[in-house]
């Protein structure tokens, strides 16, 4: 599938009504919905406690602070894009600060194709995050499963006195004869010597 078909929710934290309308008017709904609007970063930090996002667009300065700690801490926290507009004569400072937690900074004034861009950018760079947390938590399921499996052949070990061979043939065998995971037979293994 190609990421161009999926929806991305996104969250504009911006006390600038101006650039709120210029916003919305650049993500179409079909590709970025919900859109949720926030004026500062307070009230920012309780939407991301709240609901995940796919991007996050920050305009600072915010009326509760700058806005660049909260982009560190999103970024940090999750795998959520942040797009972080600040003034030019802040650029190269902030950049520097906010660039090597992934943190994307974009300069204002601005255009509405450097936006657009930016925001596929995020959405590429996503994309790439959600395959490798799907990675990661398959690799976590493995793990779970041989350590749940070597618990059971323990067992069998010490209650039934096989070798671990026998013991890994024997859960093998079970779950390829009933058309189930080795980590069935390991479950049913514990709980009966529990």
């Amino acid at each position: 599938m190609d990421f161009t078909e999926y929806v991305y929710s996104v969250l504009i934290v911006s006390s600038a009504e101006k650039i709120n309308q210029a916003i919305r008017e650049l993500l179409p709904e079909n590709r970025y919905h919900p859109l949720t609007f926030v004026s500062d970063a307070g009230s920012a930090g309780r939407q991301i406690l709240e609901h995940r996002f796919d991007i996050v667009v920050i305009n600072t300065p915010l009326p509760d602070d700058i806005g660049v700690r909260l982009a560190i801490d999103i970024c940090n926290g999750s795998g959520t894009g942040v797009l972080l507009l600040v003034k030019n004569e802040h650029y190269a400072e902030i950049n520097d600060q906010v660039s090597q937690f992934g943190v994307l900074t974009l300069s204002k004034p601005t255009t509405a194709v450097m936006i657009q861009q930016s925001l596929q950018l995020l959405c590429g760079t996503r994309e790439r995050l959600r395959r490798m947390e799907q990675k990661t938590t398959s690799l976590e399921d493995k793990m779970a499963e041989i350590k749940i499996v070597n618990r059971a052949k323990l067992i069998l070990i010490e209650q039934l006195k096989m070798t671990e061979a026998e013991a890994h043939r024997f859960i093998e065998k079970q779950a390829m004869d009933r058309c189930v995971s080795r980590r069935t037979i390991a479950d049913t293994i514990i709980s009966t010597y529990k």
